[in-house]
């Protein structure tokens, strides 16, 4: 009898340990930048990613035509978003530069190398045109460095492997500084289907680059949910929007469910935990799910937008594209800021939107 309480009380530690480990997120504020503010010739809009380096915040302009980016103030007091000051517009529009003239520069995705005072960008290309996603570095000035080279499934041809406007997307610096990771939006044409109101297998690949080597070294699947909501008009879909490394082989996953009908309350977002565990399947070289075993990444909903509608701005979450890591709390949790990209306003109604959110462990 006596052994037997001693391992229930040992199991109860156990147990109360790995409670005690989960992560919850909270929400503690929005802010709105007014539509169409403009700074250096530039308006402010389509702010689809998101880094920190150094007492400045780095957000990606999403606009092919004219591709830059902005170094930001973002001012947090009393868990309150106090201001976002827009400090400067950096443009990567040197003609000279055949890397620059060949591409499309469609920018997702942002993440700083403080220690090399680089800066490194993900575009998803233009699949219709055949031009390929991109990983690329500049320096703080945006003048070219480097690319990064990606899979040849990555890569558009004849055979067609991948949704246009649906390629890369997000970005995560590791937290060993030896490399980072980018996620596609959805899935390859050649590896499931995209999520729909029925139960389909939607895997996207998540994949990780060695600095050093400028090369992919490993991948994971991620199995994307499906769209949660009757559906109103012709567009329904959800992919991946973000991603932030926030643990050892931890990730925080946005993902955005768009349905159109639905005016300015077409978003349905949530943020996902997902854990690369001993049994997860290294899937770099494999060229197709659909034809092959895998074992994605472990999953767990964190947190869902439409539990605090009611705390935004019209009661609206818009498309939060762009998430990182804010300033540790008064109370010594840290923060997550996240921010949407309001398309320009092309679809109407929209909102250049900040988050703030806390981690508690």
């Amino acid at each position: 009898m006596k052994t037997k309480f001693i391992f229930l009380l040992a199991s109860l530690f156990i147990f109360s340990c790995v409670k005690k480990q989960e992560v919850k997120l909270t929400f503690l504020d929005e802010y709105v930048v007014k539509d169409s503010l403009a700074i250096n010739n530039s308006i402010i809009g389509g702010l689809s990613g998101i880094d920190y380096s150094n007492g400045y915040y780095y957000l990606v302009i999403d606009d092919a035509r004219n591709p830059r980016f902005l170094k930001t103030k973002i001012n947090i007091k009393q868990n309150k978003i106090e201001s976002v000051d827009f400090k400067k517009v950096i443009y990567l529009n040197d003609s000279t530069v055949p890397f620059y003239t060949k591409q499309v520069l469609d920018l997702e995705s942002i993440f700083i190398d403080t220690e090399n005072k680089q800066v490194n960008f993900v575009s998803e290309g233009s699949i219709i045109r055949r031009k390929s996603p991109s990983v690329f570095t500049t320096d703080s000035l945006g003048n070219f460095i480097e690319k990064y080279t990606i899979p040849n499934y990555f890569i558009p041809n004849e055979i067609k492997k991948l949704k246009h406007n649906g390629a890369f997307e997000g970005s995560s610096k590791s937290l060993d500084n030896k490399g980072f990771w980018v996620a596609m939006e959805s899935p390859l044409i050649v590896d499931g289907e995209e999520p729909t109101f029925k139960k389909t297998s939607s895997p996207i690949r998540i994949t990780y680059f060695d600095k050093q080597k400028k090369i992919a070294t490993k991948q994971y699947a991620y199995l994307l949910d499906s769209v949660s909501r009757v559906a109103k008009g012709n567009i329904n879909l959800n992919g991946l929007t973000a991603i932030l490394e926030f643990k050892k082989d931890n990730f925080l996953i946005v993902e955005r469910a768009y349905q159109n009908g639905y005016g300015p309350y077409g978003n349905t977002l949530r943020i996902f935990q997902a854990t690369v565990e001993e049994g997860s399947t290294n899937i770099l070289d494999v060229q197709s799910l659909k034809e092959s075993k895998f074992t994605p990444l472990k999953k767990r909903l964190l947190f869902d937008f439409n539990d605090v509608k009611d705390q935004l701005t019209k009661s609206i979450v818009d498309n939060l594209e762009g998430i990182t890591f804010g300033p540790k709390l008064e109370n010594g949790n840290q923060s997550l800021i996240l921010v949407s990209d309001d398309n320009f306003q092309v679809y109407g109604e929209q909102l250049n939107q900040f988050i703030l959110l806390e981690i508690q462990n």
